[in-house]
C-alpha cells in the first residue's frame, strides 16, 4: 500500500488516498473486506473527485488485465484495468474497433463503464453499456456475474454507477468490425450556433459520427460560430491504400504546469480565431486516422497541465430536444460573461439507454472547459446549474467536481433506485469516494 495525493485530470480538489493494486478478482474481494471505505481508479480521468477518496483506499485497477480472443462475432472479453488504448493497439489491425470511445483512448474499461462513456455515435449506437454483455462485479455481498439478463438491477446500477455499485473486475462485450484504420470525414463552417443546430438535426441520422466545436467568445451574429465534423468508417474501397494500423503513441508532452492565466480570454479568443478561419466552408470525404478524428488530444500528453496549476473545470450537460433553447441560452451566459471557454464540444444524443444514473438522454450534450480564476466563473456555473435543471437535464458526474446535493437529486430522478440496489449489495456503504461524500450518496 502507498500514500499518494490524487486528483481528476482538471487537477483541482486533491485528496491524501491509501492506494492498493490488486492482481486478481480474489484480491480485489480481500481489499475490499478489508477496508472501511474504497473505491476503484483507472488512469485518472474523471475530471472532478469521482476516482479519488480522502482518507480511504483506492484500488488501482491496472493489473486487471487480459484481452481475450476476439470471436467471429465481435464478442471479447477484457479485463477493467486494460485502457482503450491498450485494446485498440490489438484489435484495431485484427479489424476491430470499440463501439464507443470517448475523446481520449487513456480510459481503463472498467473507468469506461463506471461513467457509461458516450462518444460521437450516440444518436446511432448509444453509449459503452449499450455493447456490454455480461460483467464480472465483486461487492461488499460477494462476487457477481451481471448481465441485462442476469441480476439486470445491479447491471444497470453499475452502468454509468460511478464505481458505487462494486469493483469491475472483467467486461465481456460486442466490438465493431472495421476494413481500414480510416475515417471519411466530411467538415463544414457555420457562422451562428443556430445554423449547426439545425444541420445537426436535420443531418446527423446520415452518419454514424458527428460533433460540432463551438466558439463560445463570440456573440452577435457570430454567436456560437462552429465547425462540425462528420464522418464514416473507411471501408477498403473507399481508400486507395488500405491499412490497419494501431494508433501511434503521443509524440508531445506538457512537462510542466503552464503560468496560471495563460489560458485568458485574450488568448482564447485570439485561439479560437485561427481556428475557425483555418477550417474550411466545407470538405467532403477527407481521409483522417481513427486517432486523429477520435483522440486528438491524446497527441499531447498531460495537456491538462496547460491550464495552470490551479486547474479547469469541464462542465457538460444534457438537456432534451424540447430544450435546445438551454444550449442556446448557456452559451449566450457564457459569451456574456467572459468567462473563458478553450474547449466546446456540442453533440446529439440518441435515446437513453437502463443505467439508473446513466447520463446521455436524447437531444443535445454540450461540453465545455473552463480555467480555474475568473472571478465570475462560480456564478456562471451556478446560472448554468438553474438553466439545465429548469430544463429538465442532468450535468454529467464524470466531469462534475461542484455540483450540490439537491441538484443531483433533481437531475437524475432514477437516483432512489439506483441507492436501493446499493444498499442491497453495499449496506454498509464501503464503496464510496469524495463525490459520492460531497454529493451525499453515501454517508460521512
Amino acid at each position: 500500500m502507498t500514500r499518494e495525493r490524487l486528483f481528476g485530470w482538471g487537477r483541482t480538489s486533491p485528496s491524501m488516498c491509501e492506494v492498493l493494486t490488486p492482481t486478481s478478482e480474489a484480491v480485489v474481494a480481500q481489499d475490499l473486506a478489508e477496508a472501511t471505505r474504497v473505491i476503484a481508479r483507472g488512469l485518472g480521468r474523471s475530471y472532478g473527485d469521482a476516482a479519488q477518496l480522502s482518507g480511504g483506499v483506492v484500488l488501482n485497477n491496472r493489473s486487471l488485465g487480459g484481452i481475450g480472443a476476439i470471436a467471429g462475432d465481435g464478442v471479447l472479453t477484457v479485463g477493467a484495468g486494460v485502457s482503450i488504448d491498450e485494446l485498440l493497439t490489438v484489435t484495431i489491425p485484427l479489424g476491430w474497433f470499440i463501439p464507443v470511445t470517448p475523446g481520449t483512448r487513456q480510459v481503463t474499461i472498467g473507468g469506461a463503464i463506471a461513467a457509461d462513456v458516450h462518444g460521437k455515435n450516440h444518436h446511432r449506437d448509444g453509449s459503452l453499456g449499450d455493447h456490454v454483455l455480461e460483467m464480472r462485479l465483486v461487492t461488499p455481498r460477494g462476487a457477481f456475474t451481471v448481465s441485462p439478463t442476469k441480476e439486470p438491477e445491479l447491471f444497470w446500477a453499475t452502468i454509468g454507477g460511478m464505481g458505487l455499485t462494486g469493483i469491475v473486475t472483467t467486461v465481456t462485450m460486442r466490438l465493431l468490425k472495421i476494413e481500414t484504420d480510416k475515417v471519411l470525414v466530411t467538415t463544414t463552417r457555420f457562422s451562428h450556433l443556430d445554423d449547426v443546430m439545425a444541420a445537426m438535426i436535420g443531418g446527423d441520422d446520415d452518419y454514424r459520427y458527428s460533433v460540432a466545436w463551438v466558439d463560445c467568445m463570440t456573440n452577435g451574429n457570430t454567436m456560437g460560430r462552429a465547425i462540425l465534423t462528420r464522418g464514416e468508417h473507411a471501408t477498403r474501397r473507399d481508400v486507395s491504400s488500405p491499412s490497419l494500423l494501431a494508433p501511434t503513441p503521443a509524440r508531445l508532452r506538457v512537462p510542466f504546469n503552464a503560468p496560471s492565466g495563460l489560458l485568458n480570454p485574450l488568448t482564447i479568443r485570439a485561439f479560437n480565431e485561427v481556428w475557425f478561419r483555418s477550417a474550411p466552408q466545407l470538405r467532403e470525404g477527407e481521409e483522417q486516422s481513427l486517432g486523429a478524428f477520435f483522440h486528438p488530444l491524446d497527441g499531447v500528453s498531460d495537456w491538462n497541465r496547460l491550464y495552470g496549476r490551479r486547474g479547469f473545470v469541464q462542465y457538460q450537460f444534457a438537456v432534451s430536444d424540447a430544450q435546445a433553447e438551454c444550449v442556446v441560452r448557456a452559451i449566450e451566459r457564457l459569451s456574456s460573461s467572459g468567462v473563458p471557454s478553450f474547449l466546446a464540444v456540442l453533440k446529439r444524443f440518441g435515446p437513453a439507454n437502463h443505467g439508473l444514473l446513466s447520463f446521455p438522454i436524447s437531444g443535445w450534450t454540450l461540453a465545455l472547459d473552463l480555467p480555474v480564476g475568473p472571478a465570475a466563473l462560480p456564478e456562471v456555473l451556478d446560472d448554468l446549474d438553474e438553466m439545465v435543471i429548469e430544463a429538465g437535464g442532468r450535468v454529467y458526474l464524470a466531469k462534475d467536481s461542484r455540483l450540490n446535493p439537491e441538484a443531483v437529486r433533481v437531475m437524475y430522478p432514477r437516483l432512489p433506485e439506483f441507492l436501493a440496489v446499493k444498499n442491497r449489495v453495499d449496506p454498509r456503504h464501503q464503496l464510496a469516494s469524495d463525490l459520492a461524500r460531497r454529493l451525499h450518496l453515501v454517508g460521512k
